[in-house]
């Protein structure tokens, strides 16, 4: 189950929709395998397999949650409806958010309370649950992903002209670029940590 580098934004696999799961067999378990890992391994909450240059509807997430769903858990397939946002300027200190493929940046986005969540797991086993608060922003973010959309993608006019100037600066919006978790240093700063 090895670490894979996780693509930057700029790279085509993360800017399209993601084509669904077929085929449910052992290159699917490896490929759930593989995101746990990296997820893991890059102190991610979620991850969606574009984000690791695999264009199909798959996403891992790794978050305890008051909504009485597994800590740890991945999806195939999904299908996730949310509640609107509330309309207004988002709080900087307590909605702004961050991606694997955007990293060491976050910005305040704005996003429903709520979300209603269904696919299915590896063995095909349908999923379903309500998810609330940052657990139901992770599910928004992760789907997000497989449409071809960035959390950046979503923000208002004020915070996308900064997030466009930073992803500017860092040389992103082209394909090509990758950072490996656990080897390249932590974007977020876990090293600091240790």
């Amino acid at each position: 189950m090895p670490v894979r580098p996780i693509t930057v934004t700029g790279e085509p696999v993360l800017h399209r929709r993601a084509e669904p799961v077929t085929d449910f067999g052992p290159d699917l378990r490896r490929l759930i395998a593989d995101m746990y890992e990296t997820q893991d391994a890059a102190h991610g909450v979620g991850l969606a397999a574009p984000q690791i240059g695999v264009g199909l509807r798959v996403f891992t997430w790794q978050m305890d949650n008051a909504d009485g769903v597994p800590a740890q858990g991945h999806l195939i397939n999904p299908y996730v409806k949310s509640s609107r946002p509330a309309d207004g300027e988002p709080d900087r200190d307590e909605e702004s958010e961050g991606c694997l493929s955007v990293p060491g940046l976050s910005f305040p986005l704005r996003r429903g309370l709520s979300t209603s969540v269904s696919g299915v797991d590896m063995d095909g086993n349908e999923i379903a649950f309500e998810a609330t608060g940052w657990f139901a922003r992770c599910m928004q973010h992760e789907y997000d992903h497989l449409n071809g959309f960035l959390y950046v993608d979503r923000l208002n006019e004020r915070w996308s002209k900064r997030a466009r100037k930073a992803i500017k600066k860092e040389g992103w919006g082209v394909p090509g670029t990758t950072w490996m978790p656990g080897v390249d240093v932590d974007p977020f700063g876990h090293d600091d940590e240790d």
